[in-house]
């Protein structure tokens, strides 16, 4: 039941990074993808009825860790306050940005707004692919399971390091190119005209970023945390989530040159699903691994829930996830295809 919880929790995160992904690499490109405000109303409005929706996913997702391994639940937040914080308003500040933005129709209002919502995109990728670098390069765990880590100590891999270093910012940097191209694609899926071609053009240009910068992590975690490929070892079929990643990334280069922007979509989004489940495939067992002692590492079997719990909630969570498939499914069908600029006043 614990390894069934785990894949949960995985699969909930990775719709997160995938659906919430493309609306933040839409902010990312917002400022260099849209030259006129009727362009940055178009870009908003390709993310406007999904951005928020998207965002329940990483709260769906806390609340199912707290859950099923509320031991790793604890730690994390209060390890994680500081930068958790930082995110928090990071994601009130782009919330902001999106929906102050046509309140006042002054240029300045709306600039001001526009660099707010597209500055924390940016930050919130680069945190989020941090925090993904830390779950890697693991955390100065004690005896108890409990941590707390600055900003930043050395900025090398210590056991005493901070939430930055020179491996978290890789990672960082990993997940800046990954989104941008992700949304970039989105972009140019959902626009037409000049948008669409700078959305491509951003698009290929930042999947180099994605290749150069994932290469160099794969030679960094190999170099820091080489256990990581043990169950690659022992159960061959895991390579399977690598294969789909790196035909995600071949996808992106074939397709963007095409024009042929969905599956250049479909193509990012199977990268970013592919590296997320080696990830997770690779630390398995463990959930957060202890860089001061790997006995104090935390793993599915030391943090879960009692089994009846997990069994019960297992129930309530199929039909929670039904019940919120429906919603999604009926909201992307709702506002597929092109989109387009309203009259003002209206949507963005």
């Amino acid at each position: 039941m614990e390894i069934l919880w785990f894949i949960i929790v995985a699969f909930m995160l990775t719709m997160y990074v995938v659906l919430d992904g493309f609306d933040l690499g839409a902010g990312i490109i917002h400022l260099l993808v849209a030259k006129s405000d009727d362009e940055r109303r178009l870009v908003l409005n390709s993310i406007g009825p999904l951005w928020d929706g998207n965002e329940v996913w990483i709260l769906a997702a806390g609340g199912t860790l707290y859950f099923a391994f509320p031991l790793l639940y604890a730690s994390s937040f209060s390890g994680f306050y500081l930068p958790l914080i930082i995110v928090l308003w990071l994601l009130m500040l782009r919330g902001l940005g999106i929906e102050f933005r046509q309140h006042i129709h002054n240029t300045m209002w709306k600039t001001f707004w526009d660099v707010v919502f597209s500055v924390a995109s940016i930050l919130l990728a680069i945190f989020f692919g941090a925090a993904l670098g830390n779950v890697v390069r693991g955390v100065p765990l004690n005896r108890e399971g409990y941590f707390f880590e600055p900003l930043w100590t050395t900025f090398t891999i210590v056991p005493e390091s901070g939430i930055l270093d020179w491996f978290t910012t890789l990672m960082g940097l990993v997940a800046l190119f990954t989104l941008t191209t992700h949304g970039a694609n989105y972009v140019a899926m959902k626009t037409e005209g000049e948008v669409q071609s700078r959305a491509r053009s951003i698009a290929s240009k930042a999947s180099w970023g994605v290749v150069l910068t994932w290469v160099i992590s794969l030679l960094a975690v190999t170099a820091i945390h080489p256990e990581l490929w043990n169950n690659f070892s022992s159960y061959a079929w895991g390579y399977v989530f690598p294969v789909i990643g790196i035909l995600g990334i071949v996808g992106m280069f074939y397709y963007n040159p095409r024009k042929e922007d969905g599956k250049a979509f479909l193509s990012s989004t199977l990268f970013i699903a592919g590296m997320l489940a080696t990830t997770a495939f690779g630390l398995f067992p463990t959930v957060l691994p202890a860089s001061t002692d790997p006995n104090f590492s935390l793993t599915v079997y030391n943090v879960s829930a009692k089994s009846y719990g997990l069994s019960v909630g297992l129930v309530w969570w199929i039909l929670g996830i039904i019940l919120a498939s429906g919603y999604f499914i009926f909201i992307y069908r709702t506002f597929r295809g092109k989109v387009t600029l309203t009259a003002e006043g209206g949507g963005y």
